[in-house]
């Protein structure tokens, strides 16, 4: 062993410097900025892809003193730290014999679930930067273990504590650094998601309607064929759209809030109902930002529901503002005539609803439409312009209002001529 490596070796077998070591960089800190250190985390990939698993023991024993921690000051350092360390072992060891990392890995297991299950929002961050950094830009196969690890966090069964549900799932998430080349992995993520969107907490609903998305977002046609080994965004959102219309149909039956003198009681029920329309509503958004090829015939075909919701959502600025945004997402796409058609044939049939804040939201939703797909929809001119004429004599002043925008919009643009007609 050359002399300077020597001394690096002889540095890190001693455990009394290694204690010190750690010591050391949970003080070293800014005041108020307690950020995980790329160049540390560099540091300990280099020390165990040169050394092996050398002072994999040593740092092992250091690890649960620091996650262990109870001092409030020190507490978040001392997770940075031990993330800092893992983060190197699981990108250092990425070569090592088959051997050592089944040893690695049956000491790193144990360590990893205790920190999963007493993660704080202090420290959430740090342990997700850990995963990424660790598996980042890497093939999955020298990956396997810690995307096993992972994998196994969605099967933990609930504990009632939200804030760690969440926080597993945040975990699962960094999965998406292997983007396309884990497609088991993201076939079993969409099965046990699809069934957690009716959530009764908000911020796991969020999380959920995220990791679907990326899940669904490697759904895309190449030039030699469809991608057939990733979940199929048409038949998911085809079984959302069967349970989204059985939402509402609750949602209109049951009030949400029952009032009794001075007691209101939520039904149950429609709360949940709720909750799925609004995670849905994300999911369909979220599609949008993701995908690379989001325009799909499902998405068409949900078209209808998306504006039924708006009377619905009409009282919930927060979910109304979402539900515009989400229709202005397919508004804004690239529509190719495959997909004009077919779409121009929803919005007739919703202009036909009896619900006026379905009809108002299908006209205003068409102006948009066209304006981004101006030369893709000039075949239908006369047909919108018979669609929008329609809605010009409704009975409800409010899509009146709307389908005259719509129409002097069409003028304005050169979409369809002013004639005597």
């Amino acid at each position: 062993m050359p002399e300077n490596v020597k001394i690096l070796y002889e540095k890190f077998i001693d455990k009394d410097f290694i204690n010190k070591f750690t010591q050391f960089m949970v003080l070293d800190e800014e005041k108020g900025k307690i950020n995980f250190d790329a160049r540390r985390f560099n540091m300990f990939k280099g020390l165990f892809r040169n050394f092996g698993s050398a002072f994999v023991d040593n740092f092992m024993e250091r690890l649960y003193i620091l996650i262990h921690e109870k001092t409030k000051e020190k507490h978040e350092g001392s997770h940075r730290v031990a993330a800092e360390i893992v983060g190197g072992m699981i990108r250092g060891s990425k070569n090592w014999t088959v051997e050592a990392l089944d040893d690695l890995w049956s000491k790193l297991t144990p360590f990893l679930n205790e920190v999963c299950s007493n993660l704080s929002p202090e420290t959430l961050s740090h342990w997700g930067t850990c995963f990424k950094l660790g598996i980042e830009d890497e093939d999955p196969r020298r990956m396997y273990r810690p995307i096993e690890f992972l994998r196994s966090l969605i099967n933990i069964h609930p504990t009632g504590n939200t804030f760690l549900e969440t926080s597993r799932w945040y975990l699962v998430q960094t999965l998406t650094n292997f983007e396309w080349r884990v497609p088991a992995i993201w076939c079993l993520i969409n099965e046990q998601a699809r069934d957690l969107l009716d959530h009764p907490f908000k911020a796991f609903r969020e999380r959920i309607a995220n990791i679907l998305s990326v899940s669904l977002s490697f759904d895309v046609s190449l030039p030699n064929g469809q991608s057939v080994r990733h979940p199929n965004a048409n038949k998911f959102i085809d079984a959302m759209r069967e349970r989204l219309q059985q939402a509402i149909e609750i949602y209109e039956k049951t009030p949400l809030a029952n009032v009794s003198g001075q007691v209101v009681e939520i039904d149950p029920e429609a709360r949940k109902a709720l909750n799925f329309i609004e995670t849905v509503i994300q999911l369909h958004t979220h599609l949008f930002t993701r995908c690379l090829q989001p325009m799909k015939l499902s998405v068409i075909r949900i078209f209808p529901l998306l504006c039924e919701l708006e009377s619905i959502v009409a009282n919930d600025d927060f979910i109304r503002k979402n539900l515009t945004i989400t229709r202005m997402c397919v508004a804004m796409s690239y529509l190719h005539i495959s997909f004009i058609e077919p779409l121009i044939e929803q919005l007739e049939q919703v202009c036909s609803s009896s619900k006026w804040h379905a009809r108002r939201a299908a006209i205003e939703f068409v102006q948009n439409m066209i304006f981004c797909n101006l030369f893709n929809a000039r075949p239908y001119a006369q047909q919108l312009r018979q669609l929008v004429f329609k809605c010009l004599f409704d009975e409800q002043f409010e899509v009146r209002t709307v389908a005259s925008v719509t129409l002097s919009g069409f003028y304005q643009c050169g979409y369809i001529q002013v004639n005597n007609d």
